[in-house]
């Protein structure tokens, strides 16, 4: 567990159905260890095994169609802009 990361993202949801979105999304997704999205906070946070990278939890978040405002990595700020 000492290996794994700790994503934390701050996500424009306006309802449940937002929440819940993003909910689906991390359920599916492979790497992922634990995550709570909070639609109150306005953020979801996950904890990802050492294969799982930053880049590809902030592409699969994007993909729901809401807006990330700030991303972060084991706690240091991160680019939210992704690759073309």
């Amino acid at each position: 567990m000492a290996d794994a990361h700790t994503y934390k993202f701050r996500v424009a949801m306006s309802c449940g159905g937002c929440s819940g979105a993003i909910n689906r999304v991390l359920g599916k997704l492979e790497g992922v260890q634990s995550y709570d999205v909070s639609l109150e906070k306005q953020e979801a946070v996950v904890v990802a095994s050492p294969g799982l990278d930053y880049e590809t939890v902030l592409k699969t978040i994007k993909k729901t169609g809401k807006k990330v405002e700030w991303g972060q990595e084991d706690g240091e700020s991160k680019s939210i802009d992704l690759p073309e």
